[in-house]
């Protein structure tokens, strides 16, 4: 157990010096934060009552389907793989750590966001916090078992970048956090509900966290998790 809280407390240190998680983690999504959250509050100010999901869903997607993957792709597609057999180390840990890492990285960011909204755009507090902090975990834990997906499956860089793009746009696009979901087509707010943005924006919304709005959270982590074991298995065999 030593071993393994080590493992984590080192590879947040690691997250931290990494330029790529950094400017996914925190940078990024507070720049946006601080711009958005000014016009969004100016242009509609019933803005206030949503505007702190809304941020948190931005921030939340961008670590989980673009800060993550591309960690995740430094250990198993290079020689660190291959150093964790020599030493016997289960390959899963190496996803575990960096899992948890960023789970705690977001999680700050969203801390962040929570407590200046109020301050700086007049945004409203959660009705219920501790509700609220259950569904944002539980919307970043299948965010990030996504995001371990696109790692562990793509091996190029390159196509990941692409491919971590056309999960995160949509997310944000079509979710309901830049403008009502309401003015989308049908098709497009069709489309919209196949990510995971749309259904943590309603879970954390002031009466939220309801069943109608969890199952979707229940199918997709134990989906992911069944297809990172047999990725992970993979692996192994190579």
């Amino acid at each position: 157990m030593s071993g393994f809280l080590y493992g984590v407390a080192l590879q947040w240190k690691l997250d931290i010096r990494s330029k790529s998680l950094l400017v996914t983690c925190y940078i990024v999504p507070l720049i946006f934060f601080l711009l958005m959250g000014g016009i969004f509050t100016a242009v509609m100010p019933e803005m206030k009552s949503t505007l702190i999901p809304s941020m948190i869903v931005m921030s939340v997607s961008m670590g989980a389907f673009i800060g993550l993957p591309p960690s995740l792709i430094e250990t198993y597609g290079s020689d660190v793989k291959k150093v964790y057999k020599a030493n016997g180390v289960p390959l899963y840990l190496g996803l575990v750590t960096m899992f948890l890492s960023t789970f705690s990285h977001l999680m700050m960011t969203c801390v962040i966001i929570l407590l200046l909204a109020p301050v700086l755009f007049e945004a409203a507090l959660p009705s219920h916090l501790p509700i609220f902090f259950l569904a944002l975990a539980i919307y970043m834990i299948v965010s990030l078992s996504i995001g371990s997906i696109l790692g562990l499956i793509v091996k190029n860089q390159a196509k990941l970048t692409m491919i971590a793009q056309l999960v995160f746009l949509p997310s944000i696009l079509l979710s309901g956090i830049m403008f009502p979901i309401d003015l989308l087509p049908d098709f497009l707010e069709t489309i919209g509900r196949v990510f995971p943005a749309s259904w943590g924006y309603r879970l954390m919304l002031d009466h939220g966290f309801q069943l109608e709005n969890l199952w979707y959270f229940i199918l997709v982590f134990c989906v992911a998790s069944i297809v990172c074991g047999i990725l992970l298995k993979k692996q192994k065999s190579k």
